[in-house]
């Protein structure tokens, strides 16, 4: 009953003023229909002429005051009239001689608080039109300031289930995150040998690694109350209410304390100070600082940790990263193969599997794949097996499921002349050619010449047999050569090239530009890195290059670099031309099967036949976006745009 009064209270108040209101001047309204009104000389006429019956002044002023009085009465003929005056002087004696019925008002002096009120009303009327608004804005709060409280969520009963045993890939991090979990536990065994539980921790790493998910499993492990809240939340458009939520978060939080404050994407808030044109009064800024004194100055036997979590730590300010703030930094890095299998585990152990599909297998073909992907991947096959009517899911969706991540969802809808896909077909098969003659290179995986994504026309798919985390100079150069194996086909098979290879192009230029200004993998340039990149937040450019050499230096590096380009064009071409009877007889029976695998590739190349393939029915294809594949160190995947 309070909560409706609390509602509809400032609704209800409204509406009185306003039937109030309308009373008033529907009343005088009426009063002033019944009389007719006339002009102070008719009156004085009529009272002459004996015509007037009655009289009632009303509205008259002490004497001494400004004289004003309001005349209404009856005419012989029956009409009532009315009339005002400013001085009536002795009217009211005159009229009574002349035998009319005269009746007179006693005045009411006006108190000064009324005088005061009424000249006042219009002005109170308006701030509380604007409280009323304001207390609607905040949703009912109680408090006009309401909007200063802190966004984040508390978790007390409700807190996340999640444990470390759901969360998989990442052992190391979660063996940094126990000692914090032990601490929360069990403070007393550390403080008693003088230890000091880590302020702040943060967790770095690539997006979708499961940097969240580690923050909710602490939360669950550690069994106290947990407060979640966004970086975003904390600056609105008011000035000092970033700053003001700050306080009050870590208020509450002493409040609870043993508690964990996880803060996700920490860079919105903490960016390098300075960097802005508001300087030290930009909003984002305020609050900055009052988190770093936050931080600051807690109690030394304080039981409150904060973790955060971001994938740009190059860009937070150096003072949020020094110990004694966020003491310990966990970087949650991309799976290994083994990260891989046990995540791949964890997303399917509620799923229905076949008993042949090898968890093991597809971990190996997913290098550079995050929780993220292998969550997507296990769910795209799931859906794939759904719309093909199956009861569980097999090692065919998962393939399927891996194409869709990495490429994106089949397009057989695009119309394609035979013209264009033999182009596709001769294009693909040379980067696969070259793949497979130059020695150190990642095997081909597949072949396709299935429009994918918003831009693939075809791909080739090169996945290596380890996870590899340094890459060799003749590896590099083996790419640019697999990149350039497309262009290379095209003249070969066709006499002519098309816009195909622009991607190719791209990554290949990229390659041999980072490997002359960065890796110092150029003998004429020497171990030297050049151009220097900064990444002050300034205007919108997150990130610039200061070139730090001469206009002739940077002559040398662009012919460094089409040297290398011009080097794995001839390597590139003399391996295509002794195999352009494989790249004609492979490309027209890629025409016909519109996918190779791996071991079907290998046959061909060994001059074998391959068996019927059998006929696949068209199922809808669907898919969600992927990121792009020149982002991904492993695994190698070329496009025809």
């Amino acid at each position: 009953m309070g909560r409706i009064v609390k509602n509809f209270g400032p609704y209800l108040i409204l509406l009185l003023l306003l039937l109030s209101l309308a009373n008033v001047y529907l009343t005088q309204d009426q009063n002033q229909q019944q009389f007719m009104e006339i002009s102070y000389s008719e009156f004085i006429s009529n009272l002459d002429a004996g015509r007037v019956v009655s009289l009632e002044i009303k509205n008259h002023t002490l004497p001494g005051e400004s004289s004003s009085a309001t005349l209404r009465g009856e005419l012989r003929d029956g009409h009532r009239f009315l009339a005002y005056a400013v001085d009536i002087g002795n009217l009211a004696a005159d009229a009574a001689k002349r035998g009319v019925s005269v009746n007179i008002e006693p005045p009411q002096k006006t108190s000064w608080w009324v005088t005061i009120l009424s000249s006042l009303f219009p002005t109170l009327l308006l701030i509380g039109v604007w409280i009323f608004f304001l207390y609607n804005m905040q949703g009912g709060g109680g408090k006009v300031m309401s909007f200063a409280r802190s966004k984040a969520k508390l978790f007390l009963d409700n807190r996340p289930k999640v444990t470390f045993a759901d969360v998989a890939g990442c052992d190391e991090s979660k063996e940094e995150l126990q000692e914090v979990i032990h601490f929360l536990k069990d403070p007393a065994k550390f403080q008693k040998l003088g230890a000091k539980v880590p302020k702040g921790v943060l967790l770095l790493g690539p997006p979708g690694t499961g940097k969240t998910l580690l923050a909710r499993a602490s939360a669950g492990e550690a069994d106290v109350p947990f407060f979640s809240v966004s970086g975003s939340d904390f600056v609105e458009m008011f000035v000092g209410v970033g700053a003001a939520r700050v306080r009050d978060l870590f208020d509450q939080a002493r409040r609870y304390q043993p508690c964990l404050i996880f803060v996700d994407e920490m860079d919105a808030v903490g960016r390098h100070r300075g960097a802005g044109l508001g300087g030290g009064h930009d909003e984002r800024e305020q609050t900055l600082n009052q988190l770093l004194v936050e931080l600051d100055g807690f109690d030394e036997a304080s039981s409150t940790i904060l973790i955060a979590a971001t994938n740009r730590p190059d860009i937070l300010d150096p003072a949020l990263l020094r110990p004694g703030r966020f003491d310990r930094h966990i970087v949650v890095d991309r799976p290994d193969v083994n990260g891989r299998e046990a995540i791949l585990k964890v997303h399917s152990k509620d799923k229905k599997i076949e008993s042949d599909v090898e968890l093991s297998v597809l971990a190996r073909r997913t290098p550079g794949f995050v929780g993220a992907d292998l969550a997507n991947l296990v769910n795209e096959a799931a859906l794939l097996a759904a719309r093909r009517n199956k009861d569980k899911i097999g090692m065919d969706e998962f393939e399927e499921g891996i194409d869709r991540v990495m490429a994106g969802p089949e397009r057989r809808s695009r119309l394609i002349s035979e013209k264009e896909k033999k182009i596709i077909a001769y294009h693909e098969v040379g980067h696969a050619i070259v793949a497979k003659k130059l020695p150190d290179s990642d095997p081909i995986h597949k072949i396709s010449v299935v429009p994918r994504g918003h831009a693939a026309l075809g791909y080739t798919l090169q996945l290596p047999e380890q996870d590899r985390f340094l890459v060799s100079r003749k590896e590099m150069l083996n790419r640019i050569s697999v990149l350039l194996g497309g262009r290379v086909a095209e003249e070969l098979a066709v006499g002519d090239v098309t816009s195909g290879a622009a991607n190719d192009l791209d990554r290949a230029t990229k390659t041999a530009r980072q490997m002359v200004t960065e890796l110092g993998m150029s003998d004429r340039l020497g171990l030297v890195k050049l151009g220097r990149k900064h990444e002050e937040i300034f205007l919108g450019r997150d990130i610039s290059e200061d070139r730090d050499y001469s206009e002739e230096v940077a002559y040398a590096i662009d012919q460094e670099v089409k040297s290398i380009i011009d080097s794995c064009y001839a390597k590139t071409k003399e391996i295509l031309t002794e195999n352009k009877a494989f790249l004609e007889s492979i490309a027209d029976t890629l025409l016909e099967r519109e996918t190779l695998d791996g071991k079907e590739f290998e046959a061909l190349m060994n001059g074998e036949e391959l068996h019927a393939k059998p006929e696949k029915k068209d199922v809808p294809q669907n898919g969600t976006a992927i990121p792009s594949a020149e982002d991904r160190e492993e695994p190698q995947t070329t496009f025809l745009a």
